[in-house]
């Protein structure tokens, strides 16, 4: 089964460690149309510390949904290939969202 891809969009997210539960987390960079607090939903492989330490920066393809009217979150499909950002590509594309090319 296709999956609709007119809905998803590229977003930057980091990885960092939860406050509350120690674990590995993914959020939407600052910046960018979703706000830092969105809870994202992608492939296992992009919190997994042995792979990926906290503080590594992703460009996903995600889309905004609730989930039958639940808490909204960002999904990102887990086949997608997993693209890391360095600082430079992240602040460079954060950059051209601001300015509207993305």
């Amino acid at each position: 089964m296709a999956r609709d891809t007119w809905a998803y969009r590229d977003v930057a997210v980091e990885s960092f460690v939860d406050a509350r539960s120690g674990a590995l987390r993914v959020r939407p960079m600052a910046g960018q149309a979703f706000a830092p607090s969105l809870r994202v939903q992608c492939a296992r492989a992009l919190v997994d510390p042995a792979l990926h330490p906290p503080g590594t920066r992703f460009l996903l393809s995600a889309k905004l949904t609730d989930r039958l009217g639940g808490t909204p979150f960002l999904y990102a499909w887990h086949g997608d290939p997993v693209v890391v950002l360095s600082a430079a590509q992240a602040k460079k594309f954060l950059a051209e969202f601001r300015r509207g090319r993305i």
